[in-house]
């Protein structure tokens, strides 16, 4: 007990000197507006997680559910029909095509690949979908496909990022995070941007792809666990009860009430509410993470099983969240990177294995949002990093044992469905072996300002102060895709 009276004497004395003075007399005046802009620090507000930054306006989605394929689905083998690119399976890959060109691993000449799957027209719309997807055929005319997407990243990390925070390095904050910071959450008691993970691994690009950067960390997303404890320590220690913890959270928080207004840290503010967050989460996050009390007309749709991770589970899991007012739920699937060194990296079986395991239960979560009247007010985007080359890889000149294709950054297809898109639509072409757009070019930064825009947020005036300038999700990029629009 000495040595905690002597530490506390010592840490006043620090506060007191005069280098402290000046100190707090520079940062004062910064402190408080940003104070201000999080809402200060009272009883009222620390335990909001983000307040209403964006006016009500022309928004008609109101939260977001991101799926998203790590790896990099081939879109020649799903939604991209090529006949033409049939008809040259086997042959030499034209010139034209490779010279000047960079890929991951293709080297030299290699031969053209036939799409390994057989397609057919779905619904009002015409839309082209391979026979690996047979439960998302049904739910064509809710679906507008964008089929000219392209990136400037071709290895998967830095394409990750580029898609969900705007940059292919590190350290910009995530799609999830943006939205979070500017509309805040509908349920107090649970997190504005929360994330699900499937396939056995995280993204190439890890948590940074769905991390806060330079926003305050209580934006970041929080990731769940479809199996055993949905948020890794969010019980209390043996002997600790639900009044013990808020005691210790009261007393936690005016410490830190006190540290913020010595120094002015809005981290301070950040750390405060992700306390009070942490408690109601220890509440709420158990109910809306179970899914075992749901009828079994909806496991038998989504194909879930209770207690298992999986894909399926997961997008039941996004249906619940965004019921209970999640603004933006995120989900990553790893494994969809088909470099045909292996079979089930193969766009033959592999791919049409991992079509098995997604395919029931993302068609499901069309069908429940509609049922349930959240499609129109929640928009379900789908797709990978960048597309796959309609080139068989040849990686180190050598033909793979089994059919794969390299990554692709030129052509590649995204769908979108739901709050603020029009349904049954298909934007963009690609020439006919499947190669390069032709018409409707649309890049991540138009992606990710269209849905910035369905939330009713104009992406070129959402901005955050940082180093000396402003910053945005799209950067100095991205225009909202007109066409799509309801």
């Amino acid at each position: 007990m000495n040595n905690l009276v002597k530490e506390a004497i010592e840490k006043e004395a620090v506060l007191a000197t005069r280098r402290h003075f000046l100190q707090s007399l520079g940062t004062g005046i910064g402190s408080i507006a940003f104070g201000s802009a999080l809402l200060g620090c009272s009883s009222d507000t620390k335990s909001q997680q983000a307040s209403t930054r964006i006016p009500p306006h022309f928004g008609k989605a109101k939260s977001v559910i991101f799926v998203h394929m790590a790896g990099a689905p081939s879109q020649l083998e799903l939604f991209d029909y090529k006949p033409t690119l049939a008809k040259f399976d086997g042959k030499e890959c034209p010139k034209e095509l490779l010279e000047g060109k960079k890929f991951a691993f293709i080297r030299g000449v290699p031969n053209l690949l036939g799409p390994k799957a057989k397609f057919l027209q779905h619904g009002n719309s015409g839309h082209w979908i391979s026979d690996h997807m047979p439960h998302l055929a049904t739910q064509a005319d809710k679906i507008t496909f964008l089929k000219g997407m392209y990136t400037d990243q071709f290895n998967h990390a830095p394409a990750q990022l580029l898609m969900h925070t705007g940059s292919a390095r590190l350290g910009r904050p995530s799609l999830g995070s943006w939205v979070s910071y500017g509309l805040g959450s509908e349920n107090e008691n649970l997190p504005s941007f929360m994330v699900l993970a499937s396939g056995g691994k995280n993204p190439d690009a890890g948590k940074s792809a769905w991390g806060s950067g330079f926003l305050p960390s209580v934006y970041q997303g929080v990731q769940c666990r479809s199996a055993g404890e949905p948020v890794l320590f969010i019980k209390n220690p043996a002997g600790v009860n639900a009044d013990m913890r808020k005691a210790s959270i009261d007393v936690i928080n005016s410490v830190n009430e006190e540290t913020f207004a010595e120094f002015g840290d809005p981290e301070t503010v950040a750390r405060m509410a992700q306390y009070e967050m942490a408690y109601k989460m220890q509440s709420s996050v158990p109910d809306v993470m179970d899914i075992s009390k749901e009828p079994e007309y909806i496991h038998q749709l989504y194909g879930t099983n209770p207690g298992k991770e999986s894909f399926a589970n997961n997008c039941l899991l996004a249906r619940k969240m965004v019921e209970k007012g999640v603004r933006f739920v995120q989900l990553f699937d790893w494994g969809w990177d088909s470099h045909g060194t292996s079979k089930g990296g193969s766009v033959d079986f592999g791919l049409h294995q991992k079509c098995m395991e997604t395919d029931q239960a993302v068609s499901a979560l069309l069908i429940d949002l509609e049922q349930r009247g959240l499609l129109d007010e929640t928009l379900v985007v789908w797709g990978g990093e960048f597309g796959r080359t309609p080139m068989q890889e040849n990686r180190e000149g050598k033909t793979q044992s089994y059919f794969g294709r390299d990554h692709h950054t030129e052509a590649f297809t995204m769908w979108l469905a739901g709050g603020g898109i029009k349904p049954g639509m298909s934007l963009g072409e690609t020439d006919d072996l499947g190669y390069s757009t032709v018409s409707g070019k649309t890049s991540v930064y138009d992606v990710q300002a269209t849905i910035l825009h369905c939330l009713g947020i104009n992406h070129e005036e959402f901005t955050y102060p940082f180093q000396g300038r402003n910053f945005r999700l799209t950067d100095v990029y991205g225009k909202v895709i007109k066409p799509i629009l309801a």
